[in-house]
């Protein structure tokens, strides 16, 4: 099953797309919300593997809520405005809807996101992935990442005894992070749980090729990164 939100102000058009996904039967709407607020309290109780969110709206636009999420599920924009799309695309969504929304529309962003889903689903089964990288595809064993960082469109993933540059986003390489095995430090960086050596004020202690590196938390990472660490204490 693909659990679904809708976030819309417009009623209309939160019925309209209630309505289309009730003829998925592997896509449940757990919740219709207003506003970013009633949105995030969702996302904070419930698992949630879709959002479906539109753009304009009051106080807090799409856009905004979607940055301001840690870990946001897989997203598609909804708008009656193609400016955005470029957004869309920094953000990394699924999709890209244009109001009306059409049922056949619907159908291949339901297709995007079964094939991203896979993905990550797969992944979980691995102790591998894969990526392009000087020209050709590089095997990064999950057991050899010590962090990762975010470069613009880039990111350096870093390993025991190298470190593999890769065009893509962070948001789709956090994808291919099973489970709670890593997790996002900063907006740059996403450190693996079990590398970590320290934790001191704003900074992280992991070790590679034998020396020490710091690597900062942001402020709104810390709480996640305090509560996992806590997990694991005696």
């Amino acid at each position: 099953m693909i659990y679904c939100i809708i976030v819309d102000d417009e009623p209309l058009a939160l019925d309209v797309l209630e309505t289309h996904l009730s003829q998925f039967d592997d896509v449940v709407v757990r919740a219709k919300c207003r506003n970013a607020i009633e949105a995030n309290s969702i996302l904070e109780k419930e698992r949630i593997d879709l959002m479906f969110l539109d753009i304009q709206m009051p106080q807090i636009t799409g856009i905004e809520f979607l940055q301001s999420l840690h870990n946001p599920p897989l997203t598609v924009f909804t708008t009656a405005h193609q400016e955005f799309a470029l957004d869309g695309f920094k953000l990394d969504v699924v999709d890209y809807l244009m109001k009306p929304i059409s049922l056949t529309s619907l159908m291949k962003t339901i297709h995007k996101v079964k094939a991203r889903l896979e993905i990550v689903g797969s992944a979980d089964k691995l102790d591998h992935f894969f990526v392009k990288a000087d020209k050709k595809l590089v095997k990064i064993k999950y057991d050899d990442i010590i962090y990762i960082e975010g470069l613009k469109d880039y990111v350096i993933i870093n390993l025991k005894d190298k470190r593999v540059v890769t065009l893509q986003t962070m948001k789709h390489l956090e994808e291919h992070l099973r489970g709670n095995r890593f997790i996002r430090i900063h907006r740059s960086y996403i450190v693996s749980i079990d590398k970590i050596q320290a934790l001191s004020g704003q900074m992280v202690e992991v070790r590679m090729n034998n020396a020490t590196k710091l690597l900062p938390i942001g402020k709104n990472y810390k709480e996640d990164l305090i509560s996992s660490i806590n997990s694991k204490r005696l």
